[in-house]
């Protein structure tokens, strides 16, 4: 079964995200509380943790602006 990883909601006024990087490549293995990957709010930049442990599956390019509760990437 595979987690889905979403854009967070951080913040009260949060509506969207910038994904900077991943943390982790494509395919690699990933824990669960690690750092995943980092994501530009209002003039900030925080390190995401992994929801679970597992392969990553990313579905989502650095660069782009995703809402929050985007889809980015799944964890099998």
């Amino acid at each position: 079964m595979s987690v889905e990883v979403k854009i967070p909601q951080i913040g009260f006024s949060t509506q969207e995200g910038t994904l900077v990087e991943w943390l982790v490549q494509d395919g690699g293995q990933v824990a669960e509380g690690a750092p995943l990957y980092t994501l530009e709010l209002d003039k900030s930049v925080q390190e995401v943790t992994s929801p679970a442990s597992g392969k990553l599956k990313v579905r989502a390019e650095p660069g782009q602006v995703y809402p929050v509760g985007a889809l980015i990437a799944e964890i099998e």
